[in-house]
């Protein structure tokens, strides 16, 4: 707005395009004073002072403080431009940078215009939004009025950018596998289903993205890696969610030890270039992922917390009275590998804290992995394990087609006997088979939980823009606060 624009009913009037920049709120404050500006941004305080008006204004980079003078201005200028907002609207301020006697960084305006207006008030600038229900329904608040919450994307978008530069420099491969699916697999997890009204037919949204890359691989791109969002319908708790963020990978003619040799390097490489260090502070314990990180045996681990040697004790109801022994709940688990998993999950992985690779978990847990040459009864399988939480997993893929398809075929036989969260038997991804794979290693890696523990968010919703909630939809709108 310029002192001669036209207002509209006592409202400045707004511009009919864009608004060019030439300085973020961070450019402003390495700038020499006297130097040019045209900054934009949300006003988010307002205050005034005898002749001078001052306002903070905030952008993709931050905020700066904004000046308008009456002296340099004139009375009737000045007085328009200060009356004609508050706190909350879009403004665009022409000026030129100085520092006060404070040393506060600042854009004298010559010209300022109205950019959009706000009708709900802001949330209090000292307490910013502190509620967690409104910080997850009304996320743009909390980017809004909390920085650590804005710090804390900053630092997703990155250490994603920099997962995709490493594998990238590895000459991998990025590619993209459908969403909605003819089968559940690749993980034991319920799924969502939904209605392909074109194709008449019902359809899963996927619950991994394994099967369609070992495919990709089949078809000679030997390296390959989709980072994207799987969907499993099951339980929330601080480190589940049921859509969710992983990059996934599979390399011709690696084994599990390249892929744990290849991860450490990517985690670290991220600590490095993203966060500055390679120890995270996570609800007050200092993580070392630089330290060596020690191989656990998983059998062994349980063997040593609970006396059950996986080892021998190989059938269900067997395993089934040991566990609930312990006063584990076993009525939901249907199957043998359900039981290791539960007790696995109740035992031991929680007293995992610091950075390490579980390895050699028995072979019903994961019909897609290879088979140990050393022990049939275990696998070529890692994970790594930090505060609890399983970040990683990867193993040396099974490629035999007849091996296969007899695991799946018991993982079929399993489903109907009432455990949905087995893996579905996929024809085409067996056909696939054999035609030929090469011999590879795959890994998933959550991104939302290594996210969680790099900043130190307490649940996965917070490093989730837009999390599900439970009665979002068909909510009524609060009443509008009207803004001051």
């Amino acid at each position: 707005m310029t002192a001669d624009e036209p207002t509209v009913d006592g409202a400045a009037r707004l511009p009919r395009s864009g608004y060019q920049t030439d300085l973020t709120s961070a450019d402003v404050q390495t700038a020499p004073d006297g130097t040019p500006a045209r900054v934009a941004g949300r006003l988010m305080l307002w205050r005034r002072m005898g002749g001078l008006v001052f306002g903070t204004i905030q952008d993709r980079a931050g905020r700066v403080q904004i000046s308008l003078n009456r002296n340099e201005l004139g009375e009737e200028t000045y007085k328009e431009w200060h009356s004609s907002v508050k706190v909350g609207d879009f403004v665009g301020v022409t000026g030129t940078v100085y520092t006060t006697r404070k040393g506060e960084r600042t854009v004298g305006a010559t010209d300022f215009m109205l950019l959009n207006r706000t009708v709900r008030a802001l949330p209090d600038k000292w307490h910013g939004v502190a509620d967690v229900e409104t910080r997850y329904r009304r996320r743009y608040l909390d980017l809004l009025a909390n920085p650590e919450s804005r710090e804390r994307f900053r630092i997703r978008s990155r250490v994603i950018s920099r997962i995709r530069s490493f594998l990238d420099d590895a000459d991998f491969l990025e590619v993209e596998t459908p969403i909605l699916t003819d089968a559940a697999s690749g993980a034991a997890a319920r799924p969502f289903i939904t209605r392909h009204n074109a194709l008449g037919e019902d359809f899963y949204l996927r619950i991994a993205v394994e099967t369609y890359l070992k495919r990709v691989v089949a078809g000679s791109f030997d390296r390959v890696y989709e980072i994207g969002r799987n969907f499993r319908n099951e339980g929330i708790d601080p480190s589940h969610l049921q859509e969710f963020t992983m990059v996934e990978w599979y390399a011709a003619y690696w084994d599990y030890h390249d892929n744990m040799r290849f991860v450490r390097e990517l985690i670290l490489a991220v600590l490095d270039d993203v966060i500055g260090s390679r120890t995270a502070t996570y609800e007050g314990t200092e993580l070392d992922f630089g330290a060596d990180w020690p191989v656990i045996d998983y059998r062994d681990a349980v063997e040593s917390r609970t006396g059950i040697d996986l080892r021998v004790v190989r059938d269900f109801e067997t395993l089934k009275t040991k566990c609930a022994g312990f006063g584990l709940d076993v009525s939901k688990a249907a199957s043998y590998a359900a039981l290791v998993d539960l007790l696995y999950k109740k035992t031991v992985r929680p007293e995992l804290v610091q950075p390490c690779f579980l390895v050699g978990h028995p072979v019903e847990l994961v019909p897609l992995a290879r088979r140990s040459d050393d022990d049939p009864t275990r696998l070529d399988i890692f994970q790594v394990v930090v505060n609890g939480w399983e970040i990683v997993k990867a193993y040396s893929e099974l490629v035999d087609p007849v091996d296969q398809r007899a695991r799946l075929e018991e993982q079929a036989e399993l489903r109907a006997a009432g455990d949905d969260e087995t893996m579905m038997l996929e024809e085409d991804f067996i056909e696939a088979m054999e035609y030929g794979m090469p011999p590879m290693s795959g890994l998933g890696l959550g991104i939302d939980r290594f996210v969680a523990l790099l900043t130190d968010a307490p649940t996965l919703r917070d490093v989730v823009l837009f999390p599900s909630m439970r009665g979002t939809k068909g909510a009524e709108p609060a009443e509008p606060e009207p803004a001051p």
